[in-house]
């Protein structure tokens, strides 16, 4: 049977050739002239709370390489690829991402094309939400996704010739580090380091050394903390990173000085710049959508958008309306920076934003660290009470418990033998002998950070790769493309 006959509950996407269905009872196999998919059970999105997408980089590259190889397979040349999925609304909303981005990625149709095709018959589709606890007050459209898809594909943020997928999964985990690109080579976002590592609450926590041979591989020469300390930045200093302070409560949004200092220090920075408040997700989403915003003129909801897709969870509540009325500000100051950097050929961007004559990325009003910076903060409001950070990184760790079998008092156990065992140190190879969910995540060093690929490149007659990972870089990855 035609796919196409099935309107109003099908798209046409390529004609004679790939479709996307929406069907309420599973087709029947065996078709000699149709094949039908679902991903539906196979890419799910790791919610926090009511938000359900959209999915991450390594889904929509996965889904990617799942299609191109159907589309590529000899068995199916004369055969109709149907994409169906099932009557889950936030399922369908997904799938119709995935199959969306292939299309902009790989086929080079414009959002809004992709977009009519799949609003065929009476579809809608549901928008995407934040992470945060309670009523939805800002929506993001699958128009927006398209959109954050297409600019990330113009402006370099996004090449699937380069990307790794296991890479990827790996350190998004947060007992390997919790952190993700989200401007490749520029800027990264990350969960805030502690001052020791440990597993507190069933969360893994990680001191800074565990993120030095990282930063040092790929040219991170800056870190931004934006939540209370935690620990001692000269620990970053001394290891040769610039490290700077620009607090601003949990939840909440960052003021114009602020946003000028980040913005000062991001432009001026010699390498990549790493940020981080508590879970690495809402006020550092914010302070990074700023910066997109600026120099490359995307939409507050394209920008959500791109930094959700690398970073599941980022920008939260009120931060969304607050970019929403930064936007037109945010381009304006980018234009003016383009335009006076044409005309000086020099980086002088702190003659130039809002009319400030001199912003120093080192005075006193902005770099915290100046001040006792031996002492963390002992603050009641953020350093001793349970903020939205920490409920998001405890949720985190906890959402793909149901994965797996080892429960954390195992690990503790198994943790406090190795302590009475010996004295561990932050060069220490620790760990169990199988990989867990974040909630039964083991102790990190700065080599548990690094997957077996990368572990192994530090010296051959060294054991590594003693830990096993669910996903190893070790066992290469697929480099998906369409021939044109």
């Amino acid at each position: 049977m035609n796919p196409a006959k099935r309107s109003p509950s099908c798209a046409e996407l390529v004609k004679d050739r790939l479709y996307f269905a929406i069907l309420f009872h599973k087709p029947k196999s065996g078709s000699t002239s149709t094949h039908y998919f679902c991903i539906d059970d196979e890419f799910v999105y790791e919610n926090f709370y009511a938000d359900f997408g959209p999915l991450n980089l390594a889904m929509i590259y996965r889904y990617c390489c799942k299609l191109n190889k159907k589309l590529k397979s000899f068995t199916m040349l004369r055969k109709k690829i149907v994409h169906y999925c099932g009557s889950d609304q936030k399922k369908q909303a997904n799938a119709a991402f995935l199959v969306g981005c292939y299309t902009i990625i790989y086929l080079r149709e414009s959002p809004e094309n992709v977009y009519r095709h799949l609003l065929f018959g009476n579809v809608s589709y549901l928008p995407f939400r934040d992470a945060a606890f309670g009523t939805c007050t800002f929506h993001l459209t699958l128009l927006d996704c398209f959109h954050a898809i297409n600019k990330a594909l113009q402006y370099g943020f996004l090449d699937f010739n380069t990307f790794d997928a296991n890479e990827y999964e790996h350190y998004e985990r947060a007992e390997n580090g919790d952190f993700n690109w989200i401007i490749p080579k520029k800027i990264m976002a990350f969960s805030g380091p502690h001052s020791r590592s440990r597993i507190e609450n069933g969360y893994p926590h990680h001191a800074p050394e565990a993120y030095f041979p990282y930063f040092r591989r790929h040219n991170v020469t800056t870190v931004i903390r934006l939540n209370k300390k935690m620990y001692d930045s000269r620990r970053f200093k001394d290891a040769g990173f610039d490290h700077y302070d620009l607090f601003f409560a949990d939840g909440s949004i960052p003021n114009d000085a602020i946003i000028k200092a980040f913005l000062n220090i991001c432009e001026n920075a010699e390498g990549a710049i790493a940020v981080h408040c508590k879970a690495g997700l809402g006020r550092t989403g914010t302070l990074i959508a700023c910066y997109i915003m600026k120099h490359y003129r995307m939409t507050a909801a394209e920008t959500i958008a791109w930094i959700r897709i690398c970073r599941p969870g980022s920008v939260i509540g009120t931060q969304q309306h607050f970019l929403l009325e930064k936007q037109s500000e945010m381009w304006l100051e980018g234009d003016v920076y383009r335009s006076k950097l044409k005309k000086t050929q020099k980086l002088a961007v702190t003659k130039i934003l809002s009319g400030v004559d001199d912003i120093s990325i080192n005075d006193s009003k902005y770099q915290n660290a100046s001040r006792k910076d031996s002492e963390p903060y002992s603050d009641e409001e953020e350093t001793h009470t349970v903020t939205q950070g920490d409920k998001l990184r405890a949720l985190k760790s906890k959402r793909q418990a149901k994965a797996y079998s080892v429960p954390l008092t195992v690990i503790l156990q198994s943790s406090v033998q190795k302590s009475k065992q010996s004295k561990p140190s932050i060069s220490d190879s620790a760990g169990l002998s199988k990989r867990t969910t974040r909630s039964t995540a083991r102790k990190s060093s700065f080599k548990s950070l690094m997957p077996q690929r990368e572990r192994g490149k530090e010296g051959k007659g060294r054991l590594y790769n003693k830990y096993a990972y669910a996903l190893p870089l070790s066992q290469g990855r697929e480099v998906c493309y369409v021939e044109q």
